[in-house]
């Protein structure tokens, strides 16, 4: 095996650090530069034709939600280590980041390991699934009361053929499941048993500790994409804007993506679901622009300059 020096590790470790910002401000760039011309001016015109003083509304909603998910992420990692709301923040905010250049943001998980020993690599992996599964379980929760409102309210109708195909890919899941729940999956040693099994052994008072936070998350950024579709001039009652609320993020939430159309998708169910409220086209965009800006761009801004000045210390 090829022994590679401290100093060669130091620089290989400062040209990742330097071509993973360059990845993610090409990203930002190529989003923002890809957006369409008339969504751009009229979210400009939007934020300089109103009161500017919702601005730090919006920004103290969009730091509540990621000081939550950080407050998620110091809760779940203390069977590992105890960390600081600054560390846990470091950590949470490098990751986005990284995600951002990644499909489904997968890159989160490696990042998040990378700031642990080797030795407990594992374990933080598996602890970052049960800080997303719960989020994942708060977004279906709610998306699930707020897809059958929609489907009553506007009255969608399911064919016979397409419940049949989703019956068929729910049996699949579930017998892929039964198959895998012995055999190892992508982390070596681990089963879909043995995963289960861990999140067993978690102290009780932790789990719920981590679904509370995720459940406050979810509504934190459900009340901030409200608020910006007032701001962009969207008249919807609660009655009205939730349910559709709801039902955008459990559909963004189930469809793959490769990030270069994560921001895509987005809009596209968006625009689906606020249309059958009768909602402007450029009103839901701009919402979709604010969001993303409030809620990845700017920290993963901040996540870029602690991964600029993180030194590996494992």
């Amino acid at each position: 095996m090829i022994r590679i020096s401290d100093k060669a590790k130091q620089y290989l470790l400062a040209a990742l650090k330097v071509f993973i910002l360059v990845a993610i401000f090409w990203f930002i760039y190529t989003k923002i530069t890809a957006t369409d011309s008339q969504t751009l001016e009229a979210f400009s015109n939007s934020m300089r034709g109103k009161a500017l003083w919702v601005l730090p509304l919006f920004l103290g909603l969009a730091a509540l939600n990621w000081s939550l998910e950080i407050l998620k992420w110091k809760t779940v990692i203390q069977p590992v280590q105890t960390l600081s709301f600054r560390e846990a923040a470091q950590q949470s905010l490098t990751a986005l980041a990284v995600s951002l250049v990644t499909p489904n943001r997968i890159g989160e998980y490696g990042a998040k390991a990378f700031y642990f020993p080797p030795e407990k690599r594992k374990q933080v992996l598996l602890l970052n699934f049960v800080s997303n599964t719960a989020q994942m379980a708060a977004t279906v929760f709610f998306g699930s009361i707020g897809m059958l409102m929609v489907a009553t309210t506007y009255d969608l109708s399911f064919s016979t053929p397409h419940l049949l195909v989703f019956a068929m890919v729910f049996l699949v899941l579930i017998l892929v499941g039964w198959y895998l729940k012995e055999r190892e999956l992508l982390i070596k040693g681990f089963s879909l048993f043995k995963v289960w099994k861990y999140i067993k052994k978690i102290p009780y008072s932790i789990k719920r500790k981590v679904v509370v936070l995720s459940v406050l998350r979810y509504l934190c950024f459900s009340y901030l994409f409200l608020k910006l579709l007032r701001f962009f001039e969207a008249d919807l009652s609660l009655s009205q804007a939730y349910p559709l609320i709801f039902a955008m993020y459990l559909l963004v939430s189930v469809i793959p993506t490769i990030f270069l159309f994560d921001v895509v998708v987005r809009g596209g169910a968006a625009l689906w679901l606020f249309s059958m409220a009768g909602v402007p086209e450029l009103t839901v965009l701009c919402t979709v622009l604010a969001m993303w800006v409030l809620n990845f761009v700017l920290p993963s801004i901040l996540g870029s300059y602690f991964l600029f000045t993180y030194r590996n210390r494992t």
